[in-house]
């Protein structure tokens, strides 16, 4: 597959905006979609000093993005379209638990598929969704994502937002299918 990156990252920066220390959001102070948990991390891991993730640069955004989302979903391998649903999701939610909607939604749209819901995008996972409509893969990781996010105990503050951004993804990620 080409690399789509870059205009799913495009994407995914434009639902998560700029700063925000919302008291509700758990995640707490979030910069571009980066919470400062997990810059101090990204930033630990890289051997640089801890700073406030207001002054995170685009460099740093991309590179997080790509190495804890999009690499961990294994996003250069992903059919178009599938590619930046996944990676929206993974931003949201986590990696692990994009993967395992992805791996749900071959099993329900391709009943031979020999997929195990692991959470692990490995050969049979990638082999089925290249015999997969992705359209479809996309409309059915959408509509498990919703499914789940509808149980997070923060539904009630966020739900209305999310909801729009799974729509809206949905949209896009068939578009560029």
């Amino acid at each position: 597959m080409m690399d789509n990156f870059a205009p799913s990252l495009s994407h995914v920066l434009a639902s998560e905006g700029g700063y925000v220390n919302n008291p509700r959001d758990p995640g707490g102070a979030t910069n571009k979609g980066i919470t400062q948990r997990e810059y101090d991390a990204w930033r630990a891991r890289h051997g640089q000093p801890h700073r406030d993730v207001l002054l995170i640069d685009n460099n740093e955004v991309e590179a997080i993005y790509r190495e804890d989302y999009w690499n961990k979903i294994c996003g250069d391998q992903l059919p178009h379209g599938v590619d930046y649903c996944m990676f929206d999701f993974a931003v949201n939610s986590g990696p692990h638990e994009a993967d395992v909607t992805v791996q749900r939604a071959i099993r329900a749209l391709q009943d031979s598929a020999d997929v195990v819901i692991d959470g692990v995008i490995g050969p049979k996972t990638l082999a089925a969704l290249s015999n997969a409509d992705p359209r479809r893969i996309i409309n059915e990781i959408c509509t498990e994502r919703l499914s789940f996010m509808k149980e997070h105990c923060d539904w009630a503050d966020f739900g209305n937002g999310w909801d729009k951004r799974v729509a809206s993804v949905e949209i896009t990620a068939r578009g560029m299918a």
